[in-house]
């Protein structure tokens, strides 16, 4: 299950304070972003694939304190996190299954 993020106070609750083993994956979305809308059901799937990975969207326009603190200037952007921290190495911009798929696995 895919989870939204409402606020900068949610965002800091629930991914930097996540359990330190899971890894955290969070899509900053928009709704009139195409490309967003199409990765969404596969973004679902992962979820359900990997149930023990932690799935968050942050919609950038209904959000915009936490996608302006983490530095969001293209729609979809995946960040992953671990322990509290970005795999800053591994930030997704962009719709590529293939890319998020893989990041997924690395990390898992």
């Amino acid at each position: 299950m895919v989870r939204q993020i409402a606020t900068q106070a949610e965002f800091e609750s629930l991914v930097t304070n996540a359990d330190p083993n899971k890894l955290v994956v969070v899509d900053f979305w928009a709704t009139w972003c195409g490309p967003c809308l199409y990765i969404a059901p596969f973004i679902d799937e992962l979820s359900t694939e990997f149930s023990d990975v932690l799935f968050f969207k942050v919609d950038v326009d209904k959000n915009e304190e936490t996608s302006a603190a983490q530095g969001i200037t293209c729609m979809p952007t995946f960040k992953f996190f671990k322990a509290g921290k970005e795999l800053t190495d591994d930030k997704l911009e962009g719709a590529s299954k293939d890319k998020l798929r893989a990041t997924v696995e690395k990390h898992k």
